[in-house]
């Protein structure tokens, strides 16, 4: 596993975080592969064009943070609530530099759809990959990246996976949860 970043300044630990929630969504394809949909956001929004897991602040509507992962997974993969099922909470965890608490939710896809529908404003592309390809250490890596906010450049963990780079809180969040998927800890 890779570390976190250390040379950090965290300039909005002060602030109060932005509650949102996120869906890790494993399923098993015909083949028995454990596989896990991510998606490309579209270049809007403070997480532009980043590979993230389905997910979104929450609203006065949700009730709880599990029914915030639930409705944004829907809406950005065009799912229905019953598509999906929720396994596991984990604990929030923190953004480091756009003022987020996020509440991320282990779950299975019921149901994959033939082609994906994502969701045109939020969802440049979906990503439905292997989770042992994800989760190989030949995909491990590392990368400078620009922090204008710290008005710093960093040198960050990463994955790469089919041409991509998951970074900072998806692989975060990520990272302690495929070997648990792999090993079968999750009924997915």
């Amino acid at each position: 596993m890779m570390g976190d970043v250390t040379a950090e300044t965290d300039t909005e630990s002060d602030l109060d975080p932005t509650p949102a929630a996120v869906f890790i969504p494993f399923y098993r394809d015909p083949a028995g592969a454990l596989r896990l949909v991510l998606i490309e956001r579209t270049q809007f929004g403070r997480h532009g064009g980043q590979i993230a897991l389905p997910g979104g602040k929450r609203e006065p509507t949700d009730e709880t943070m599990r029914d915030t992962a639930v409705r944004e997974t829907c809406e950005e993969l065009g799912l229905r609530p019953d598509d999906l099922e929720v396994l596991h909470e984990l604990d929030p965890v923190r953004t480091r530099s756009t003022g987020f608490e996020v509440w991320a939710f282990v779950g299975r896809l019921r149901r994959v759809p033939e082609q994906w529908r994502p969701q045109e404003r939020e969802v440049a592309s979906v990503l439905d990959v292997r989770v042992a390809e994800l989760a190989d250490p030949a995909a491990e890596g590392s990368e400078d990246m620009d922090f204008p906010a710290w008005n710093t450049r960093l040198r960050v963990p990463v994955r790469r996976i089919a041409g991509h780079t998951v970074w900072g809180l998806t692989l975060r969040i990520l990272e302690p949860v495929l070997p648990l998927a792999m090993a079968g800890e999750y009924a997915v």
